[in-house]
């Protein structure tokens, strides 16, 4: 049973995925992507929280929709990387999709709970991130505050892809198998590390010296 909502999980993840990189085009062709796409994927997630789990069919078409509006929304970030050098736009996808795929059979091949514990530190790493961007929105942002956020940013979210599949691992042995609702949150993840290795990625390539200063 289990393995069978991770395989609908998943599938529903490539799924979202596809309609992301389709909203990413729809951008890049007819320049849609902005504050209004933004808004619309926050009000799709409200929707289709609201609507009855029963209704499969409906929520995987709002899931649909909710991917479709994100990757419009990072539509100028990847128009912005694919006009400096296409190449990047397919490593920085190839090295999340991978480091994806290591953290996720890391988790699924630990002790059933052995990550669950990183709950309540990734939490609080969260609430400090956004402590942090409210403070640089305040006094103003600095090329090393937005370094500490997006290194610590790309940290925290690796750390989510780990506790968040073991505990939709154990969601799934309790009887929760809204195997939408989890490639939901499999999907913010996935795009919260893409974006981060897009940005460092983009940023090392304008200042090579930036690869060196982050090995030590």
């Amino acid at each position: 049973m289990v393995q069978r909502h991770l395989k609908l999980v998943y599938l529903a993840l490539c799924c979202s995925l596809a309609s992301s990189a389709v909203g990413a085009y729809l951008h890049v062709m007819l320049n849609i992507g902005g504050l209004l796409t933004f808004i619309g994927c926050i009000l799709s997630i409200g929707w289709l929280f609201s609507v009855n789990a029963y209704e499969e069919r409906k929520r995987f078409g709002i899931l649909m929709g909710v991917a479709l509006l994100q990757g419009a929304t990072l539509g100028p970030i990847i128009k912005a990387a694919i006009d400096f050098d296409s190449s990047i736009l397919v490593a920085a996808f190839a090295g999340t999709a991978l480091a994806f795929g290591c953290f996720s059979a890391a988790a699924m091949v630990a002790r059933r709970r052995e990550f669950l514990y990183l709950g309540g530190l990734l939490s609080s790493g969260f609430s400090i991130l956004l402590l942090f961007q409210f403070g640089s929105s305040l006094f103003g942002f600095s090329e090393t505050a937005f370094k500490i956020e997006l290194y610590y940013g790309l940290v925290l979210f690796m750390g989510y892809i780990i506790f968040d599949t073991q505990d939709i691992i154990e969601r799934a042995h309790s009887g929760d198998l809204d195997y939408i609702k989890h490639a939901l949150t499999l999907f913010t993840d996935f795009v919260a590390v893409l974006v981060r290795v897009l940005i460092i990625m983009v940023r090392q390539m304008l200042h090579p010296s930036v690869l060196c200063n982050t090995c030590f």
